[in-house]
Order: structure tokens, then sequence, then C-alpha cells
């Protein structure tokens, strides 16, 4: 069974996201900031991680950067979740490294959906 870490600040959001994933047959590993969610890295094994952009100290999109940059898991499949959705905000959150971008509110197939074809990418490479 896949390993999905969540990063949200929002405590509703990462109970929601968790519950979605867990239903969908996924562990969850969840993070309220970015360095928690490096501590995490640095000590737990995960297949993915759904990554909020909006939190306080560093963003999502600095978090994303650093685990790419420096990170013992960075080319594990990245997937950042946002209330934004202007293209402009898309293309920041994949320049930044993620695979894929989901917008708020998530829906529970979409979530899955993603989450599915993002691990199946990750495993055919």
């Amino acid at each position: 069974m896949p390993t999905v870490l969540v990063v949200d600040d929002e405590v509703g959001a990462l109970t929601l996201v968790g519950i979605m994933l867990e239903r969908g047959g996924y562990n969850v590993l969840k993070a309220q900031n970015a360095q928690t969610a490096l501590e995490i890295v640095g000590t737990k094994q995960f297949d993915l991680i759904v990554l909020d952009i909006m939190m306080p100290d560093m963003d999502g999109i600095e978090l994303c950067k650093v685990i790419r940059s420096d990170s013992p898991v960075k080319q594990t499949p990245i997937l950042i979740m946002s209330a934004r959705s202007d293209p402009k905000s898309v293309q920041c959150g994949l320049e930044a490294g993620a695979n894929d971008y989901i917008q708020k509110p998530i829906l529970h197939n979409q979530l899955l959906a993603k989450v599915q074809k993002a691990l199946q990418n990750a495993a055919s490479k």
C-alpha cells in the first residue's frame, strides 16, 4: 500500500485530504508546516507528496524547490494543491518541480486519479 505525505497548514484540509486518501487505499503521513514536512522527508519513507502552497514561514513552492534540490527524496512525485488556479500560480508550481497541480476544493475522485497517475508515472521511469 503506497504512502502519501500530505502537507497543509489548515487542519481541516489536512484531515479531509487524509481521509480521502485513506479511503482510496493509501497510508497517510501528515505535516502542518514545511519544517515538519522536512523532518518527515529525512526520517520516513513515502511514495508521493501532496503539498499546499499557502503556508506560513515557508510556502509550498519554496518547500517543493528545497525537496527537488537537496533531498534524499528529490525524485518522489509531488502534487501541489491550492485555491489559486490562475495560470501563473500553476506555472510557478510546475516550475518549482511539482508533477501536477490540483485546484482546491479538491474532489475525491480527482485527487485519487491524480495520485494514481503520478505513482504510475514514477513507477514507469
